[in-house]
């Protein structure tokens, strides 16, 4: 059991390292008006979301259903934080779509959004990562 906390605990620290800094990139790429700049953003941005981020997102969403199945549900499944918890895991994961389809955008050149408006989404994984910690460690409710 231990085992699939640490490695769920670990694919989630690599996707919210993800999906921490993409944005951010976003936020520079939106800014950039040069063709070289515009390109090596492509580059990052595209490494970024599928070479550690979505990896990140199906590992630890891999071990959280496998802990789940294996201990979790028989022993939280009437606590109210843990339906709290999936749930914002599923707008997670709806935010990480969004993300890719931002990626789409820029590799297309077809971004309409301003940087102030990435910096704003940049903070959108803030507040899951506090409000889901908070949930899994004190289990309030």
């Amino acid at each position: 059991m231990l085992w699939l906390k640490a490695f769920h605990l670990i694919f989630m620290v690599t996707w919210f390292a993800g999906l921490f800094y993409l944005p951010r990139l976003y936020v520079y790429h939106a800014m950039s008006n040069d063709e070289i700049s515009n390109e090596r953003f492509k580059v990052m941005e595209r490494k970024l979301y599928y070479g550690i981020m979505t990896p990140g997102m199906i590992l630890t969403l891999a071990f959280g259903i496998w802990m789940l199945a294996d201990y979790a549900w028989s022993l939280y499944s009437a606590a109210g934080w843990l339906h709290i918890k999936l749930s914002l895991l599923v707008l997670m994961v709806i935010y990480h779509l969004f993300c890719g389809k931002w990626l789409v955008d820029f590799k297309l050149d077809k971004n309409q959004h301003s940087h102030v408006y990435f910096r704003w989404m940049n903070e959108v994984p803030v507040i899951f990562l506090i409000v889901i910690v908070w949930l899994a460690v004190l289990k309030p409710f």
